[in-house]
């Protein structure tokens, strides 16, 4: 039951690990750029063996970043219950939508074949591989880092008069918010649960019982997240932050070769994911 109030140390995207390791080393736009053509790749890999190779591909990147695989791992806990029940919605509701292949159960309109259980498979394999990319990402990168990186790949955008900072700052923001949310939500459940409210007393397959269980914080986070938001606002205009003007940068940062080796090496990776016939 302890486990159950242990969030923050479930939530991984947000996080920064400081190891040191080659992948932290390299430019966070190299990074991100990677982040992004991985991602896109594996959003339009069809197959077993191409998601099971992405899936290595995140091992080896947690690896490459001397952060433990079960650290990892615990990033996918809290998103169990969701991949289930996508799982189940796809494999009752859309085995109508392709043709072809193996019929194992055809019942009114559930459609069970081979294809539909690959739809399942390898859509539960990609939020995974995200989950673990979206991880490595955060894990070997500050929010400093990422905020100049969005910036600075987005900067191009400024001749049309896009909101180039804006957008980045506030995607930052997001990201720095989900550990710290996780936190508060963590120390909420404790206090609900010295009160008399029931948390993770119920089996982890019981997902409707255990949605029913979270409602009693939910307006209480919703409080906290405006409370925080206000805050900030606050803490910005006492910087005296106005949005839309023109803004110099402390950290300048230059690719290295190793940079660009690494870039390719993504790229062509991601070119294998999309391009190659993979037999199964």
């Amino acid at each position: 039951m302890s486990s159950e109030f242990e969030l923050s140390r479930n939530i991984t995207i947000g996080q920064y690990v400081p190891t040191g390791s080659f992948i932290h080393r390299l430019d966070p736009r190299v990074k991100l750029l990677s982040f992004v053509i991985l991602v896109l790749a594996i959003a339009f890999n069809t197959s077993y063996f191409g998601n099971s190779i992405g899936l290595l591909l995140s091992f080896y990147l947690f690896w490459a970043s001397r952060i433990p695989i079960s650290y990892g791992l615990s990033g996918v806990k809290p998103a169990i219950p969701f991949i289930i029940v996508l799982a189940v919605l796809q494999l009752l509701f859309q085995g109508q939508l392709f043709s072809g292949g193996t019929v194992y159960f055809h019942s009114g309109f559930v459609l069970i074949t081979s294809e539909s259980i690959r739809l399942v498979v390898v859509s539960a394999v990609r939020f995974v591989e995200i989950i673990f990319l979206s991880s490595v990402l955060t894990l070997s990168s500050s929010i400093t880092e990422l905020t100049h990186a969005i910036q600075s790949l987005l900067s191009p955008l400024k001749k049309i008069h896009f909101p180039v900072h804006e957008i980045s700052l506030i995607t930052t923001i997001s990201i720095r918010f989900v550990p710290t949310f996780a936190m508060e939500m963590e120390k909420m459940m404790k206090a609900q649960a010295s009160r008399g409210a029931d948390f993770g007393s119920g089996s982890w397959w019981r997902i409707v019982q255990r949605t029913k269980d979270m409602f009693p914080i939910i307006i209480p986070l919703f409080n906290i997240a405006l409370s925080r938001a206000e805050d900030l606002i606050l803490a910005m205009e006492s910087r005296c932050y106005t949005p839309g003007n023109d803004r110099s940068t402390f950290s300048v940062y230059k690719a290295l070769p190793k940079d660009y080796f690494a870039l390719l090496i993504g790229l062509l990776f991601s070119i294998l994911l999309l391009f190659y016939p993979f037999p199964y």
